[in-house]
């Protein structure tokens, strides 16, 4: 085992994983195969970054994994045409409306801070 430097590197270290995937845990193998993991993903941590979602996105994704409708939000952000204009990016969130969110979707409050554009 080395570590991985270049995409040939890269490439056999994800071929490998494939043959090492589903070894029993406590043999060999599946040792090989935790350590092959942290190398893959220190690989792909310096070379293809996954960047944060923005906080509408966030909330979105959030959404979609608890089954929430917008109509579920309005405690939250304050009324449905709110909701709506938040989600469409026409408004920025507010300190109380990153709080509440935070608190109804289980996130943290750091990723409902960030910046991003509203459209028009």
């Amino acid at each position: 085992m080395k570590l991985i430097k270049t995409k040939d590197d890269y490439q056999a270290a994800l071929k490998r994983m494939e043959i090492l995937f589903d070894s029993p845990i406590g043999t060999p193998e599946s040792d090989e195969a935790d350590v092959l993991a942290l190398l893959i993903d220190a690989y792909e941590q310096q070379y293809y970054p996954i960047e944060a979602p923005d906080p509408i996105e966030a909330i979105k994704i959030r959404m979609e994994e608890m089954q929430l409708k917008q109509v579920d939000l309005i405690d939250a952000i304050g009324g449905k045409s709110r909701v709506s204009e938040i989600l469409n990016k026409k408004r920025k969130l507010s300190v109380d409306m990153i709080r509440n969110l935070a608190s109804r979707l289980h996130l943290s409050a750091n990723s409902l801070i960030g910046d991003y554009q509203l459209t028009r």
